[in-house]
């Protein structure tokens, strides 16, 4: 993570043989850390999102409304940031 912004903060809400649910709330400004996922996975938003993602390639920023639920596999690597000027959440599912 980086020294001048904030910890996003993960809530385990369940983590059994099969998945993994993690809850994210992020203060402006706040971060996962780089990291990569081991788990295919799906995200849930429960506010409107503004994701700025550093990733190995760049730098990029995607917005996403409150409950348009995505997926990704596997691999990724990247560090999440709020991007946006307000708290923003989501709930990521990963399957084990």
């Amino acid at each position: 993570m980086s020294a001048q912004r904030p910890a996003a903060t993960p809530t385990l809400l369940l983590d059994d043989e099969k998945v993994r649910i993690t809850r994210w709330d992020f203060a402006p400004g706040a971060e996962t850390g780089h990291h990569v996922h081991g788990m295919d996975y799906v995200v849930v938003p429960m506010t409107n999102l503004t994701l700025q993602l550093e990733e190995p390639g760049g730098s990029r920023t995607v917005t996403t409304p409150a409950g348009a639920a995505y997926r990704r596999d596997a691999g990724v690597e990247h560090n999440v940031i709020n991007g946006g000027d307000t708290p923003m959440s989501f709930i990521e599912i990963e399957y084990k």
